[in-house]
């Protein structure tokens, strides 16, 4: 019964692909906006993040912050259909990307593409990868038939290298070296265990210093990657690779990481993934924020 009612589900996705971008764009908002309505516990952790990272807004404007990211996440949900199904024609179209002469090295080191977690990461990925053959970090889905969806989904246009977070770095490094670019996305909580604590808007967060100690290992360069959520699709803007990185320490690096994440939320506040518990490991002694 649980494989039925996951094909039915993948094939409703797979109807959605059809719509028009404006059809689906209003169909993700008002999914956006019977999540927040009534889904209370990840609404509290939106507001929660909103809070500490934005403590000068009003209560009023952090609630109508958190309801657009939920319109924004929604959307980008239901856009995901069109990285999974739509042709290359119009993806195209609705993806615009910008500085892809930054994608390849012009010197024979490695990159890593760092790609913080804004709604658009999905998109900006698909569009990437139209242009080379990289490495990522892939989390299996419990469902099989969602596993291979979003496993297939990765490899549409060129035979991405997928790792499991399982297997640590060395897989990662030899593709590196191989000259596969590393997409990257750096700022999750995933607990204690190799995560230092530096700010993020000003308040201590776990952060795995993995930026830092891959450029060290293997002497890659560092290529920011936003996509930006629009009205008529996405802009994915691949930006020059860091000057002067690393520097002094691992710790000073892995601050410096947070800190462009910071000025990147700054330019699209709703767009970034308040959903996630970013604050959930505290340092010793320290409150928890989430329940």
């Amino acid at each position: 019964m649980k494989l039925f009612f996951s094909y039915l589900v993948v094939g409703f996705l797979w109807l959605l692909h059809w719509l028009p971008l404006p059809v689906l764009r209003f169909l993700g908002w008002v999914l956006g906006c019977l999540l927040y309505a009534f889904g209370r516990e990840r609404r509290e952790v939106a507001l929660i993040n909103l809070r500490l990272c934005f403590p000068e807004m009003s209560e009023a404007e952090r609630a109508d912050l958190a309801r657009q990211h939920f319109i924004a996440f929604s959307r980008a949900v239901l856009d995901r259909t069109l990285g999974w199904w739509a042709s290359k024609e119009r993806l195209e179209r609705l993806i615009r990307i910008s500085g892809v002469e930054h994608l390849n090295s012009v010197d024979g080191r490695p990159i890593i593409l760092l790609s913080p977690h804004f709604v658009g990461l999905d998109a900006g990925a698909t569009r990437i990868s139209m242009h080379i053959v990289g490495c990522s970090v892939y989390s299996s889905q419990k469902s099989p038939v969602f596993d291979q969806l979003f496993y297939a989904g990765r490899q549409r246009f060129n035979p991405t290298i997928l790792f499991s977070r399982q297997e640590g770095m060395r897989g990662i490094i030899k593709a590196m070296k191989a000259g596969h670019q590393f997409y990257y996305l750096p700022d999750m909580d995933f607990g204690p265990k190799e995560s230092i604590f530096v700010p993020f808007f000003g308040v201590p967060a776990a952060t795995i210093p993995g930026v830092a100690r891959l450029v060290r290992l293997t002497g890659a360069r560092v290529v920011a990657c936003i996509t930006r959520q629009v009205p008529d699709g996405y802009e994915v803007e691949v930006m020059p690779p860091w000057e002067n990185f690393p520097g002094e320490s691992i710790e000073a690096d892995t601050e410096f990481v947070n800190q462009f994440i910071e000025s990147q939320v700054l330019r699209m506040p709703a767009q970034y993934f308040w959903l996630h518990k970013r604050f959930k490991t505290r340092p010793p002694g320290e409150q928890r924020y989430y329940k």
